[in-house]
């Protein structure tokens, strides 16, 4: 519908309460939704963002930052399951930014739901996760907790999503209707070094589901990807399947990764750490590859998602 000047109503109403600039085309540009980003971030008081250094709860904690100043609090959850560069690298951002942040421990491998790793091994993550938040939350006096869900993981089996909503965690980038692509051009529009960072995730996902978690499965992963970093590949995985180790380059990489001079260096790499067998997935990186092995009802439980 039009109003008398041809513009829709959603767009006039759209500029009456601030999402939307009418040079904009559309409310669905990723600029009017960082403007719903910051109306729904003012009226959530003061919050504490759950921040791993991904590109989205980076953008999230920047943009808390931005619209709340001090009222907001970035927290790292550190635990065997988050890779030292990852933690490096999110507390150098935050450094770099300006943005509070606080580093907390998280025990998540000590309850024996998460370290057995079925398909509720992320919803014990969140768990645990938001249990320790909440209660810095409450120490500290802030009114809500945040994290960086955003349009596009509504359409993949997360079951940490269930956690958040059992823990009433605020969705501000999903409510903003912002997608992973969206992220991406606000984070380079404001000049952000980590707009184009690779996805990661943490070190568990890359262990089979059914093999336990351990400690020791944990370092061999970490180890394995650090050396491919050195190598100088920058999207990969280390898929940890026991004795076989399957690793997943990205395709615009795969090329260069499929040379014997390469599997060489692959096969002593990880031999070293341990595995019998190194393989090579021709398919190449795909983030979640893991969950195509689970049983089909995981995937279709709704209490997964």
């Amino acid at each position: 519908m039009a109003t008398s000047d041809g513009r829709s109503v959603f767009t006039r109403l759209g500029s009456v309460f601030g999402w939307y600039d009418s040079d904009m085309e559309s409310l669905d540009s990723p600029n009017a939704k960082a403007r719903r980003l910051e109306v729904d971030l003012r009226g959530l008081g003061r919050v504490l963002v759950a921040y791993s250094g991904g590109i989205d709860s980076a953008y999230l904690a920047w943009a808390a930052h931005r619209v709340l100043e001090q009222d907001m609090l970035a927290v790292i959850a550190d635990s065997a399951s988050l890779a030292r560069t990852h933690l490096a690298d999110a507390i150098n951002f935050a450094e770099e930014q300006g943005i509070p942040v606080e580093v907390i421990s998280t025990a998540e491998l000590d309850r024996p739901e998460y370290s057995r790793n079925d398909g509720q091994r992320c919803f014990q993550c969140k768990d645990e996760l938001f249990t320790v938040m909440e209660k810095l939350r409450a120490d500290k006096g802030f009114d809500t907790i945040a994290y960086g869900v955003n349009l596009d993981d509504q359409g993949d089996f997360r079951p940490g999503q269930q956690a958040a909503k059992q823990h009433h965690v605020a969705a501000p980038l999903l409510n903003a209707g912002l997608t992973k692509q969206d992220i991406r051009e606000l984070a380079r529009s404001a000049g952000l070094r980590i707009w184009d960072k690779p996805a990661s995730a943490c070190l568990s996902s890359r262990i089979e589901y059914g093999r336990p978690v351990t400690r020791e499965a944990l370092d061999v992963v970490e180890r394995g990807e650090d050396a491919i970093r050195r190598l100088g590949f920058r999207q990969f995985r280390v898929r940890h399947h026991g004795d076989i180790v399957r690793i997943e380059i990205s395709r615009e990489e795969l090329e260069r990764a499929l040379n014997p001079d390469m599997a060489a260096q692959f096969t002593a790499i990880f031999k070293q750490l341990g595995f019998k067998f190194v393989t090579l997935d021709l398919e190449g990186f795909r983030s979640g590859s893991m969950n195509a092995l689970l049983p089909a009802e995981h995937l279709l439980n709704p209490k997964s998602r």
